[in-house]
């Protein structure tokens, strides 16, 4: 991976995929997880129908600048406590920091406009950025995300409780064990993820130095940010909403609700995918991103 420097004194790790000369695709990934979490079947997919693929670290994550504030478990409890009772939360940084973070690795790269997708809160993360650079979005990919708004995206407190668990040590076999709970509690029913690439993302975790408290820093990012629907009937990009029928973590009705607030997007429901991306998912949904993303080229 490359890395660089924002002009708020962030390094961003990055990486691309595909042909220079193809339309951009910015993948934005998920809470707590590195870019090395994005399938190769997903990348390889998109990058076969003729994308160039960015995918990079967020802040707080895989080989990205930490930033340096604790935060406790009872930290984030509190933080959870206060967004189902409608009170402000206060975080380290914002969604909004967070967007800007993405529009730096366009600015790196010279990329003047490009695709954004998101997966979970980098589904949110895609939504700031559609809103507030929409010079930048040619067109917004939502994946699993949410709003922000409580009464649609609180989702079952067994899935909650497995994202802001600790790993039981700090080896690849303990991540993997880590990473194999979490996705049981979280993913699609049935299915799981092969052995060869939950111990690639552990392992890349491990590399890096994972600590829980990037996560729960990331988490109140999410939280800080509060209930976005104001924003996101603003957003002009066109936008394609992909949600699973099966969700445990944010339910179909908090992406039913995004692709409501934003005008004039899609809505695509994938039959027993849960919050994860499984092969079998992404190859029901792939073709459908290219043929969004074709559609609404420079």
């Amino acid at each position: 991976m490359q890395t660089f420097t924002t002009i708020d004194n962030i390094q961003i790790a990055y990486e691309v995929h595909g042909d220079d000369s193809a339309p951009v695709i910015l993948l934005i990934m998920g809470l707590g997880m590195p870019s090395k979490a994005w399938p190769k079947h997903l990348i390889e997919s998109l990058v076969q129908q003729g994308f160039r693929v960015v995918c990079f670290d967020n802040r707080d994550s895989g080989k990205s600048s930490k930033i340096d504030k604790n935060v406790g478990f009872f930290s984030v409890l509190n933080a959870i406590a206060r967004t189902l009772l409608r009170k402000p939360v206060s975080g380290c940084y914002s969604l909004e920091d967070m967007a800007a973070d993405a529009v730096a690795v366009l600015d790196e790269l010279n990329i003047r406009r490009a695709h954004v997708m998101g997966v979970s809160m980098g589904a949110m993360i895609a939504q700031v950025m559609a809103s507030l650079y929409p010079q930048r979005v040619a067109s917004l990919i939502s994946i699993m995300g949410a709003s922000g708004n409580p009464r649609t995206g609180l989702g079952k407190i067994r899935a909650i409780k497995s994202l802001i668990a600790k790993p039981k040590g700090e080896d690849v076999l303990s991540m993997q064990n880590y990473l194999r709970k979490m996705f049981k509690a979280i993913g699609s029913p049935g299915l799981s993820y092969p052995e060869d690439q939950i111990k690639e993302v552990a392992r890349s975790m491990v590399e890096d130095g994972y600590e829980q408290v990037w996560s729960y820093r990331q988490l109140l990012a999410i939280l800080a940010s509060g209930n976005r629907n104001k924003n996101l009937r603003r957003v002009i990009a066109p936008t394609l909403v992909i949600h699973g029928r099966s969700d445990p973590l944010l339910p179909l009705a908090a992406g039913e609700e995004v692709a409501r607030l934003i005008p004039n997007s899609r809505m695509l429901t994938i039959d027993r995918m849960g919050h994860d991306l499984q092969d079998v998912m992404i190859d029901q949904f792939a073709p459908a991103i290219a043929r969004h993303c074709h559609r609404y080229k420079d």
